[in-house]
């Protein structure tokens, strides 16, 4: 079954790559013998992903991405391979779906002439209140 990311965009299972791992962390001796942790990998150079998608992507400064244009998420919150499994595809789907964000530009803005007149009065006031505290002379 396919990662769905959008109602047009989705990952198909082969181009998903799975590896089940031993978990990291207290445990006792399940945490020894089971591999209950899930590595995904993603290439993101080889998906059917949009050109858009794909360089938003790598545009991102993401340490789960690699150089080499592979997104690596480890899940190991979870105590089966299933949860963790769900848990990874999840953060991928999230981590596409926010490089795809596009932000609106920022429009600088000048103070108004009524804001500029009032911080000035402030400092003003302030300055003449800190120099009544200097020493008193007899």
């Amino acid at each position: 079954m396919p990662l769905i990311i959008s109602s047009s965009v989705s990952i198909p299972d082969d181009e998903l790559d799975f590896s089940a791992i031993r978990a990291q962390g207290a445990g006792g001796q399940n945490v020894n013998k089971v591999s209950s942790a899930i590595h995904l990998r993603f290439d993101i150079r080889a998906s059917s992903l949009s050109e858009f998608y794909k360089e938003r992507l790598l545009a991102l400064s993401d340490s789960r991405i690699t150089k080499d244009g592979i997104i690596v998420i480890k899940a190991q919150q979870f105590r089966t391979q299933e949860k963790n499994r769900d848990d990874a595809l999840a953060r991928l789907k999230e981590l596409i779906l926010a490089a795809t964000v596009v932000h609106k530009k920022r429009r600088p803005t000048k103070p108004s002439k009524s804001a500029r007149a009032k911080r000035v009065d402030s400092k003003t006031k302030r300055g003449a209140t800190k120099a009544l505290r200097g020493k008193v002379n007899d």
